[in-house]
């Protein structure tokens, strides 16, 4: 190839270059002008609320209120293990002192978790601090025990009977009940 030929090439290459360059730029600035023509697209998935705070879309709603059904039956299935456990120890404690005539250290944690429990039941009733005293408080710790027991089993059957959604006063009041007795317990002396 000549000189010439050379240069003439070199030209055409330049020549579809700045062509090139040229149709890329023209596309760059039509699609600039397109878009800003055009009216965003907004997809709105929540809405300001009048105070300010997000309104929950339909599926957010329905996994909150899934997820508020599955924490109040965890919550009163947890409230009926404690009635269960609390049934239990009434009811180990008793047989204990039965067998030996007297509380031993076993039997004051036992006595500690009762009344662990008998709270817990309180609060998930919808019951507060109140004290309760008994009309007739049982005078020696075999009674104290004996009663402990009953009130211990009648309690786990008014929780087990108590639906879920019901603030009920009988349950409250019985768990004000155990834990006096759970008190007159720990004032009386350990043995016979």
């Amino acid at each position: 190839m000549t000189e010439r030929a050379f240069k003439q090439v070199m030209r055409c290459v330049n020549i579809l270059a700045i062509s090139g360059l040229g149709f890329a730029l023209l596309i760059s600035v039509s699609a600039q002008e397109t878009k800003q023509n055009q009216k965003p697209v907004i997809i709105q998935t929540d809405t300001a609320r009048e105070d300010g705070s997000r309104a929950f879309t339909e599926m957010e709603e329905e996994l909150r209120a899934k997820r508020a059904i599955k924490s109040v039956e965890k919550e009163y299935q947890e409230n009926l293990d404690r009635a269960r456990d609390l049934s239990l120890l009434g009811a180990s404690i008793v047989a204990s002192f039965k067998q030996k005539n007297e509380l031993n250290r076993e039997d004051a944690r036992k006595l500690e978790k009762v009344e662990k429990l008998a709270k817990g039941i309180r609060r998930a009733a919808g019951g507060s601090e109140d004290d309760v005293e008994m009309e007739n408080p049982p005078r020696d710790l075999a009674s104290a025990l004996d009663m402990l027991g009953d009130v211990s089993k009648s309690l786990k059957e008014k929780v087990e009977k108590t639906p879920k959604h019901v603030i009920s006063a009988a349950v409250i009041d019985e768990a004000n009940v155990l834990l006096e007795l759970v008190r007159i317990v720990r004032s009386l002396p350990p043995k016979v």
